[in-house]
């Protein structure tokens, strides 16, 4: 599928496949950077990241072809294995430091959404650092709303931190 995003650059988002993890760790590694994207502290090898990403809804960028290469991603993943919660994915979506801002994000994660609703998933959330009001506003964007902020919630190189829960229904999923 090909989106435009600012600017009116075509960006092409395609299902992810093995061979691109190397570019996706690298983006996931610019986001580690931050300090402002997850508790994580270092990038998974691919079978563990396979292991706990949902096979469906993966998701990479591509930008216009002649400046190539993979410019973002995005993933679901289980939040329980509870038979109950087999509709309720959590959102991962990155961008390259130098692309964001351009709309990258958004059309992955307007993709993503329309790739979980397909595959049957009725709820998505987002746990987002508060100091991350780029992805909050991304995602409320997106048709999510604040469900709450988890406090003291994990600690990130030692230093607690927050978190702000935020939760996407879908009217077409799990509906019936």
């Amino acid at each position: 599928m090909t989106r435009v995003v600012k600017n009116r650059k075509k960006i092409e988002i395609r299902a992810l496949i093995p061979e691109d993890w190397e570019a996706v760790r690298a983006i996931y590694l610019d986001g580690l950077a931050t300090g402002q994207a997850t508790f994580e502290t270092s990038a998974p090898t691919w079978e563990e990241w396979h292991s706990n990403h949902l096979p469906s809804a993966r998701l990479v960028a591509i930008a216009e072809k002649n400046v190539g290469g993979i410019k973002g991603w995005a993933a679901l993943s289980r939040i329980s294995t509870r038979l109950v919660y087999a509709g309720v994915a959590e959102v991962s979506v990155y961008v390259a430091k130098d692309c964001r801002g351009q709309g990258i994000g958004r059309a992955l994660l307007e993709q993503l959404i329309d790739e979980s609703e397909k595959n049957g998933i009725w709820t998505l959330q987002a746990s987002v650092f508060p100091e991350n009001a780029a992805s909050i506003a991304l995602h409320k964007d997106c048709g999510f709303r604040q469900v709450g902020i988890r406090e003291q919630i994990g600690r990130l190189n030692g230093v607690w931190r927050d978190t702000v829960l935020l939760e996407r229904r879908s009217k077409l999923a799990g509906t019936q």
